[in-house]
């Protein structure tokens, strides 16, 4: 999984998992209606700040906020793009 991205600093590069396609039920989700996915891997991470070392690194599962990163587009794929303190918990 290698992306000719290198984040800056504390920024992250995550792919995010897919959204659900049904319910626990069994009820299928229409596009319109799902939710934003808020589990994601990381596949791409910065040196850090100076006083503060990186905690994930590549392969992490993670956990971020619903609005947390910027979508980015490469080759095709969408990742988003976002500050190590957006991320909540490894997972």
């Amino acid at each position: 999984m290698s992306v000719n991205v290198k984040p800056l600093a504390d920024r992250v590069l995550v792919e995010p998992l897919a959204a659900e396609q049904k319910t626990a039920g069994g009820i299928i989700i229409p596009d319109t209606a799902k939710e934003k996915p808020q589990k994601g891997t990381v596949v791409a991470v910065g040196e850090g700040k100076k006083d503060e070392p990186m905690t994930v690194k590549v392969g992490d599962a993670v956990l971020y906020g619903k609005y947390a990163g910027t979508e980015i587009n490469v080759k095709g794929k969408d990742y988003l793009i976002m500050r190590e303190s957006d991320i909540f918990a490894i997972i």
